[in-house]
């Protein structure tokens, strides 16, 4: 598994490449079934590493763009959206929702380690959806371009994630104006809630 350059030990490398081997073994492989209910539309995310300068593990993150009427709008996400019909594989899915979102090719500059668990949205005021969250790593520095659904991204590093007052309840405020508290990860000015919690949860006990 090769990774991008960096000028630190190579001990910080070989910790950060057995990290990624880990969580790939944990992985599910191969091609992802749709979804078994009709009414029920698939959609796939990408939770995408690098390994920054200093051999440090850092997880790619968006914010999503505010629209009115978006239930998801500003929230932090991974990239990835709903399937659709000329999406052979959820696999494509994901891979075009990363090139339409932010401009990443990951075929061409790095490689899928493998799939996360579905999830699925617990509310019922939300759309019926079944999420595949696939993990990827790069293997490459790439410049990012942001389409119109993507208000900012960022890489969080993982030991930020994986501190133990990262993670908390906090109160939000929903898309009909309510507020609730929900278990989040917290960085910086960034909260992360929902299903991109709970995507984020499994993919760091699949680290430890």
């Amino acid at each position: 598994m090769r990774a991008v350059r960096s000028r630190s030990s190579g001990a910080q490398r070989v910790h950060a490449l057995n990290a990624l081997a880990h969580v790939e073994r944990a992985l599910a492989h191969g091609s992802v079934p749709v979804a078994a209910n009709p009414s029920v539309r698939d959609a796939a995310v990408v939770a995408m590493f690098r390994i920054a300068p200093g051999d440090a593990l850092e997880l790619l993150m968006i914010e999503r763009a505010s629209y009115a009427g978006d239930p998801w709008s500003g929230h932090i996400a991974f990239p990835g959206g709903r399937r659709e019909p000329y999406d052979l594989t959820l696999l494509d899915t994901a891979l075009r929702e990363t090139r339409e979102e932010i401009g990443v090719d990951i075929l061409t500059t790095g490689r899928v380690l493998g799939a996360l668990e579905r999830v699925n949205p617990m509310s019922p005021s939300l759309p019926p959806l079944s999420i595949v969250p696939f993990v990827a790593l790069l293997t490459r520095d790439v410049s990012l371009v942001l389409s119109d659904e993507v208000a900012g991204a960022f890489w969080v590093p993982l030991p930020a994630l994986q501190h133990l007052d990262a993670s908390r309840e906090v109160e939000v405020t929903l898309s009909n104006g309510t507020t609730h508290r929900v278990r989040a990860f917290v960085h910086d000015r960034y909260t992360i809630w929902g299903l991109t919690e709970r995507i984020l949860r499994d993919l760091l006990s699949r680290l430890s």
